[in-house]
């Protein structure tokens, strides 16, 4: 629930943020700069891509990972944050250098200079920052005295985010509630936490004692919260609404606007607009230098099919796609005889007789699964999102499992949450597959570019071999 609340309220620190960032890129540039000159080199054009790429690319994992307002998160976690995205730019850079070599056109000397120098000053660029707004915040210049109106289940989830920020400057006052204390309404229970109802808050505002209010009275309450917005607009006090809607199973929690009607997603894919645009070219770029690197063995375990058992190197699947729509899954061929997977309830299990010897190798170690990078760079799939099952499964697990269609928000991956955490290879109990849906939906309310990368390089260093996969 901490999430979705830090999701759907307004930030007042974005200009921090965006001042943040720019800084952020100034210093990426600059360091460039900066060592071309000391070191007495020559600007070439490759310079210019490498601080293009690395500002674009910082930008979007910032986005993602630390967009957040300098309340909300510790500065060890934003300084691992950084950390974090820094490296993920190098790993970029340097699968690139791998692919095109072109290591004839920079000085390697300045770029790892680049690499090593850039973090740090990012890191101490941030840590200053924090310092000063804390110094800032501890002299009252921006300490913020916060109030919540409803001694509800929402306000007591707020309450305790806020009691878990002591960085964040935020001083709670207290809770304010017109219903009476001997009713079963309130939540709260501590009457030396209920400072007063809404004429005691009023008072307060006009005061000055209080800078913030959230309000977290139940939707059905709009008469009282109307009553208490039209007494607010005669104070300078900033007043949040907190949505009671946290009771429900939100896929997503962002806000939509219709012409100046506002509308709250409760099922949507995390993947629209720009941060389609930054996972579709993820994926490109990535799918394209991984199958650069995976051609050659690709092209001996094709080898390997032909000389070992009889039928065709290739298998192809019917598989859901995103939001449900029928798309062929491309897999090397790893048994003697293979269906389509729309017929019958059958999945691969230890000591299956229908796998080959060298196909149970392959789909030990997930090699079986690699002409999917062509899916990926066809559009069909992602390199991460949920693992796509056969269309049997589908339509036998959408009436068993709640919410399982949902997975289908996104395009399929090749990798997954689910498997980096195990649920890999036969699902043969309700259990197993319960616990895939959860960490594929888990996926999608959590979705970054960050995770992608992190989920990507997770799957590299040890997630392909898995002793559940048959």
């Amino acid at each position: 629930m901490a999430d979705q609340i830090s999701r759907m309220v307004r930030r007042r620190d974005a200009k921090i943020n965006a001042f943040s960032r720019l800084i952020d890129a100034g210093i990426i540039g600059c360091t460039l700069v900066a060592l071309v000159s000391v070191l007495n080199l020559s600007w070439v054009p490759l310079y210019s891509w490498m601080l293009l790429i690395s500002i674009v690319l910082f930008s979007f994992l910032s986005e993602s990972s630390h967009s957040k307002s300098w309340r909300d998160i510790s500065l060890r976690a934003e300084v691992t944050s950084v950390g974090s995205n820094w490296l993920a730019i190098v790993l970029v850079l340097v699968l690139v250098d791998l692919i095109i070599h072109p290591s004839d056109l920079y000085n390697r000397e300045m770029v790892f200079y680049w690499f090593i120098l850039t973090p740090i000053e990012l890191i101490s660029w941030h840590s200053i920052l924090r310092m000063v707004l804390r110094l800032f915040r501890d002299t009252g210049v921006r300490a913020q005295s916060v109030a919540i109106y409803g001694a509800t289940e929402l306000g007591a989830g707020l309450e305790g985010r806020i009691q878990h920020m002591p960085w964040s400057g935020y001083n709670f006052v207290g809770y304010f509630d017109d219903r009476k204390t001997n009713g079963t309404r309130r939540f709260i229970s501590d009457s030396n936490l209920i400072k007063g109802g809404s004429a005691e808050l009023i008072e307060q505002a006009k005061a000055g004692n209080i800078d913030t209010i959230f309000i977290t009275l139940p939707l059905a309450a709009e008469k009282r919260i109307k009553q208490l917005l039209n007494e607010l607009a005669d104070t300078t006090v900033s007043a949040y609404m907190m949505l009671d809607l946290f009771s429900f199973d939100l896929l997503t929690a962002s806000w939509l606007d219709i012409q100046g009607m506002p509308a709250i997603s409760v099922f949507e894919s995390p993947h629209t607009g720009l941060d389609n645009f930054a996972k579709r070219s993820l994926d490109l770029v990535a799918g394209s230098m991984i199958l650069t690197l995976i051609a050659i063995p690709m092209l001996l375990i094709a080898a390997g099919i032909k000389l070992t058992s009889k039928g065709p190197v290739l298998f192809r699947q019917k598989r859901y796609g995103i939001g449900g729509e029928s798309i062929t899954v491309w897999k090397f061929r790893t048994m003697t005889v293979m269906d389509a997977g729309d017929k019958e309830l059958l999945q691969a299990s230890k000591d299956d007789c229908r796998i080959t010897p060298f196909g149970a190798l392959l789909r030990r170690t997930s090699m079986d699964e690699l002409p999917q990078f062509l899916n990926v760079i066809s559009g069909s799939m992602s390199i991460v999102g949920p693992r796509p099952h056969a269309v049997i499964h589908n339509e036998f697990y959408r009436t068993a499992i709640h919410g399982y269609m949902l997975r289908h928000k996104v395009k399929p991956g090749i990798t997954g949450l689910a498997q980096i955490k195990g649920y890999r290879g036969e699902t043969d109990t309700l259990a197993k597959m319960e616990g895939r849906i959860k960490y594929d939906l888990e996926y999608i309310r959590s979705w970054s570019l960050w995770l992608d990368i992190k989920l990507i390089l997770m799957t590299a260093f040890g997630g392909f071999l898995n002793k559940n996969a048959y």
